[in-house]
C-alpha cells in the first residue's frame, strides 16, 4: 500500500470533513481557529505534502521564498476567494492552489439580503435598544427605516453570487437591477430580470442598495474609493459580503458619520478580525463576523470540495478547481 500523503488542516473544520480527510491522508489537525504565523506557514510548506487552508492564513511570496525547499504540492483553500494566497508565487514554487466555487453562492447571497434588510430597517439599532431595556414602547415615528420593495439594487461583480443576490432582490422585492462587471455579462437569467450593465459610476449614483460581490486582492483594494462613495445618494446603503479590502473603510466611516449615506451592512473587514472602531461606532451600520457562508450544509460542502481537490491530486487526476 502506498504511503499516505502528509496533510495539515490549518484550523478546525466540520467534523465530517476532518474524518473524511483522515480516511485518505496522514492528517495533522489544528484544534482551534487561530491563524498560523508566517513562521508556522513556512514550516508547513517544508513538512507537509498538502495543506487544507482558510482565508486566515496568508501565503505571501515572502513565505514561499523563505520556505525554500518546499515539500507541499497542493494548497486546497476552504473558500472561493484566494487573495490571501499568492497564487503566482505558489506556481513559481511548484505548488498548486485550488478553491471551492459554487457551493457557497446561495448562502452568501442570503447574507447580502439579510444585511440589506438589517440596514434598511435599522435592525441593529433596534435590537441594541431592546437589549439595553431602553425601549419605551411602540411609536408611529420610532425607528423609521426604508423598504426594499421597488428600489434599485446595484450589483458590483455580477458573478454567481452577484447574480444570486440580484435574483433575490428582483423576484423577492421587485427591485430594479443594475450592475457593473469588468467583462460583459449577458445570459438568460440576467435578461429575464431586465438587469442593465452599466459603469461603476452609474451604479454608485443610481442605486439605492449597492451590494459588493467582486474579488478581493491587491487589484481591487479600495475599489470602492472615497470618490465613488461620494457619488452615492444620501438615501443609499452599501452592503459588503465580498472582501473587506474592496472598500476604503475610512472613507466609508466618514460618510456614515456625516450622514452622507443612509447606512451600511458589512460581513467582511479589511483587517479581520480587527474591525475599524469608527465603523462599529457609526450610525446605522450593521456588522456580522464574516458568516456569509456559515451554514452547516455549506461549510461541510466547502470542506468536502477542498478535500476533493487534494484527493484528485493524490490519485494523479487533474485538480478540478485549480486556480493557478
Amino acid at each position: 500500500m502506498a504511503e499516505k500523503l502528509r496533510v495539515l488542516i490549518t484550523c478546525k473544520w466540520p467534523d465530517a470533513a476532518e474524518a473524511e480527510a483522515a480516511r485518505h491522508f496522514d492528517v495533522t489537525l489544528t484544534p482551534d481557529e487561530n491563524p498560523l504565523s508566517p513562521e508556522e506557514l513556512v514550516t508547513a510548506l517544508r513538512e507537509y505534502d498538502g495543506i487544507l487552508s482558510t482565508i486566515t492564513n496568508r501565503f505571501t511570496r515572502e513565505v514561499f521564498e523563505t520556505a525554500g525547499d518546499i515539500r507541499t504540492k497542493v494548497i486546497a483553500n476552504f473558500g472561493v476567494g484566494y487573495a490571501h494566497i499568492d497564487a503566482a508565487a505558489a506556481k513559481d514554487h511548484g505548488v498548486i492552489v485550488a478553491n471551492t466555487p459554487d457551493v457557497l453562492t446561495d448562502c452568501t447571497a442570503d447574507t447580502a439580503l439579510l444585511l440589506m434588510l438589517m440596514a434598511a430597517r435599522r435592525a441593529s439599532e433596534g435590537e441594541q435598544l431592546v437589549r439595553a431595556r431602553e425601549w419605551v414602547g411602540f411609536g408611529p415615528t420610532h425607528f423609521l427605516g426604508t423598504r426594499l420593495t421597488g428600489k434599485t439594487l446595484g450589483i458590483i461583480g455580477m458573478g454567481r453570487i452577484g447574480q444570486a443576490t440580484a435574483h433575490r432582490g428582483h423576484y423577492g422585492f421587485g427591485m430594479d437591477v443594475i450592475f457593473h462587471n469588468r467583462s460583459k455579462v449577458d445570459n438568460e437569467a440576467v435578461r429575464a430580470m431586465g438587469a442593465r450593465q452599466v459603469g461603476i459610476d452609474e451604479v454608485m449614483r443610481q442605486a439605492d442598495f449597492i451590494s459588493l460581490h467582486c474579488p478581493g486582492g491587491a487589484q481591487n483594494r479600495h475599489l470602492i474609493s472615497r470618490e465613488l462613495i461620494a457619488m452615492m445618494k444620501p438615501t443609499a446603503f452599501l452592503i459588503n459580503t465580498a472582501r473587506g479590502e474592496v472598500v476604503d473603510e475610512e472613507a466609508l466611516a466618514d460618510a456614515l458619520e456625516k450622514g452622507a449615506i443612509a447606512g451600511a451592512g458589512l460581513d467582511v473587514f479589511e483587517n479581520e478580525p480587527n474591525v475599524n472602531q469608527r465603523l462599529l461606532s457609526a450610525p446605522n451600520t450593521s456588522v456580522l463576523p464574516h458568516i456569509g457562508s456559515a451554514t452547516k450544509e455549506t461549510r461541510l460542502a466547502m470542506g468536502m470540495k477542498a478535500l476533493n481537490n487534494l484527493i484528485a491530486f493524490a490519485e494523479g487526476r487533474e485538480v478540478p478547481n485549480r486556480v493557478n
